[in-house]
């Protein structure tokens, strides 16, 4: 047999300076064999969800933090056995049948093969290693003439000497949330107690299992209290968004303007669009001329894609137009951004708003997309909001925000009519874009939503 060397993989700076990531999901478990650039483990950073792919082949023979863990950059994540011959060589050998391993002396049973966070599989048949004062086996195995009779199984409801079965990752849980697992229902093999039997414990507070819905507690949720309070840490893309919110609100100061714009045209030609050949299976909504309308926009007043550099008081004017479609996500609140927009034709703009919002809302957006937008685009319409006065995303001179389109009663061309008119309105950092810039800005876009034919042709 050949012997195995371990190596290492560490958490990698996977954005632009970001120093720690939580793990949401681990892709593989301890015995099982990997290659290289197999995707291993799902980690969430400051920015985004990322799957980071395995640089080793061989057999994992650790890992070293759970599920829900946050771990700093250049901290061990896994390790994978190289040089073995067989997968087994690395793991422990499994275990014999439940019904012969009874008979079998607590000391010779192996060690079981352990997802970190979610304790032994019971497919694999392995038993669970017994701690001191369980005796819920010992018929199985004869106990001498002098020995002491053995108590009978203690309920973990009501723990001896406080002990509660329940893996390591799920102790640690306990601790972080500040939980006594006494006062936890165990639903699990024997009555340990699972890492979703103590999440259902925080989301419904200490009111225990009713007996009768014991065998379905893993997939039936009881709750008692339907008013108790429920805590959710501040971490990851959350907890950057609030960061980056309030560092913008009380740096730049914002104002913000709006305008009430007849659609009507806008909405014929997405409907025109959607026939046409040239856009393939891409999307086309109303989304994609908002976004060509504030192309159109910049590029008659290049001034309003710039930033405010404070440490060498210089006004950045972009060369570019990096366009950030707010997206809201399971996650939060992700701005990715369209590189190099404004030189893409309107069925290239579509395929990367297509693909930039399908990414975010599966939550695999990485942090290249999300770097270095000049100005961005929110859209509140899609939940029934009229207008609204967005935050600028930090580094950005200017955010248009869009709201629902509706029909409703407009003069047009002397007669009023029903037509489809929504609301505009642009935020803007008053230290480098003026009153006059950014009512010209918010004017060029109403301007090409009103009547997108005409106005795209003077571009």
């Amino acid at each position: 047999m050949t012997a195995t060397t371990a190596q290492q993989f560490r958490l990698p700076d996977v954005g632009e300076g970001l120093t720690e990531a939580e793990i949401v999901s681990w892709k593989v478990a301890v015995g099982d064999t990997v290659e290289v650039n197999q995707v291993i483990v799902e980690i969430e950073t400051a920015k985004s969800v990322v799957e980071l792919p395995c640089p080793f082949e061989g057999v994992v023979t650790e890992l070293f933090a759970a599920v829900g863990d946050t771990i700093a950059v250049g901290a061990p994540l896994i390790a994978v056995g190289t040089g073995a011959t067989d997968s087994a060589a690395a793991v422990a050998p499994a275990a014999a049948p439940v019904a012969a391993a009874a008979a079998v002396p607590e000391a010779a049973e192996p060690a079981p093969s352990v997802l970190v966070g979610y304790g032994p599989s019971e497919s694999h048949g392995r038993r669970r290693r017994k701690p001191a004062g369980d005796h819920t086996a010992a018929a199985a195995t004869p106990v001498p003439a002098a020995a002491p009779v053995l108590p009978e199984p203690v309920p973990v409801a009501e723990p001896a000497n406080g002990w509660v079965l329940a893996t390591p990752p799920v102790r640690k849980l306990a601790r972080d949330k500040g939980v006594d697992l006494a006062a936890v229902t165990g639903t699990g093999n024997q009555g340990s107690i699972t890492r979703d039997d103590l999440l259902r414990h925080l989301e419904t507070g200490p009111a225990a299992i009713p007996a009768a819905a014991v065998a379905v507690a893993e997939t039936t949720a009881v709750r008692s209290d339907a008013q108790a309070d429920i805590r959710i840490p501040i971490k990851g893309v959350r907890k950057a968004t609030a960061g980056a919110m309030v560092q913008s609100a009380f740096t730049a100061p914002h104002v913000t303007e709006f305008v009430t714009v007849d659609v009507t045209r806008s909405m014929k030609l997405v409907e025109s669009l959607k026939q046409d050949k040239a856009f393939g299976t891409a999307r086309v909504t109303f989304l994609l001329l908002v976004a060509k309308a504030l192309l159109s926009a910049v590029r008659h007043h290049p001034e309003i894609n710039s930033s405010w550099d404070a440490t060498t008081n210089e006004i950045v004017q972009f060369g570019r137009v990096n366009l950030g479609i707010a997206a809201a996500t399971p996650r939060g609140l992700l701005v990715p951004n369209v590189k190099d927009a404004g030189s893409k034709s309107l069925p290239e703009l579509a395929a990367a708003l297509t693909d930039l919002v399908s990414t975010a809302r599966e939550g695999k957006t990485t942090p290249a997309d999300m770097a270095r937008g000049t100005i961005t685009i929110t859209n509140i319409g899609v939940f029934g909001i009229d207008s609204g006065t967005p935050i600028l995303n930090p580094g950005e001179a200017a955010i248009l925000c869009v709201g629902a389109v509706r029909r409703q009663p407009w003069e047009h061309k002397g007669k009023i009519k029903l037509r489809s008119v929504l609301q505009l309105s642009l935020s803007f950092d008053h230290r480098l874009v003026d009153g006059e810039l950014g009512s010209k800005v918010l004017a060029r876009v109403a301007a090409v939503l009103n009547d997108p034919r005409q106005q795209l042709l003077l571009d």
